[in-house]
């Protein structure tokens, strides 16, 4: 049975995954409403769990306070539920996988020219549909992993779908869906699962023997 969490914990932990960002961003990260997500981020700040800021980038972060109470919450949750077994068997398995789509998204971001490598612009048609490929090869291995993680934790449910749609708009020609930070692309959604099954099970990144898929700076095209 899939446990659920609150719309509190949940923008909580959407923020926390964002690190700074507005309330449509935050809902999105967690799948409820933008609606629903405004209350719950004042409502933090109110508590000095979060602070706001006004200016060219508006947004909320997380203080202190904010990361050690979402901290407390994650690991109650794990405990109450019984789901502790489950989520780090499926982050082992994301491990396994996960230095794979940094060889993937480098395929992407450069391909090889008289022997060297250069920028890719997207122009070589049959360089670029292979990567998709084999970016549709990994997909087909992180679904099942998804699907495990959504079924003992409601919060986890919408990674897998995430992951898809940015896989169907790479296919459709939307290139900017592979990598590109700052909108939902696959590269954005795996860091976001990456961390969320990080922040789950209170694992430091720099305690983790894999190479960081999620390193790979993003290269303007």
């Amino acid at each position: 049975m899939t446990s659920h969490s609150d719309s509190g914990t949940l923008v909580l932990h959407g923020l926390r995954l964002k690190g700074f960002a507005g309330a449509e961003a935050v809902a999105e990260a967690v799948g409820i409403e933008d609606a629903d997500a405004k209350p719950e981020l004042d409502h933090l700040v109110a508590h000095g769990l979060a602070s706001y800021r006004e200016g060219r980038l508006s947004g909320f972060t997380l203080t202190p306070a904010g990361r050690e109470e979402h901290a407390r919450r994650l690991e109650a949750q794990l405990e109450d539920t019984g789901t502790r077994p489950v989520i780090r068997g499926a982050y082992e398995r994301f491990l396994e996988i996960n230095a794979d789509l940094l060889d993937i998204c480098t395929a992407w971001q450069l391909r090889d020219v008289g022997g060297e490598q250069v920028i890719n612009d997207h122009t070589d048609a049959a360089h670029d549909q292979a990567v998709i490929g084999r970016l549709a090869e990994l997909d087909a291995k992180v679904q099942p992993i998804c699907a495990d993680l959504g079924a003992a934790l409601d919060r986890f449910a919408g990674y897998g779908p995430r992951l898809a749609d940015a896989l169907a708009k790479v296919r459709a020609g939307a290139v900017d869906w592979f990598t590109k930070p700052m909108i939902a692309s696959y590269h954005t959604v795996w860091f976001e699962l990456h961390e969320d099954l990080l922040a789950t099970l209170g694992i430091e990144r720099s305690s983790e023997t894999q190479p960081d898929a999620e390193s790979q700076p993003e290269r303007q095209h």
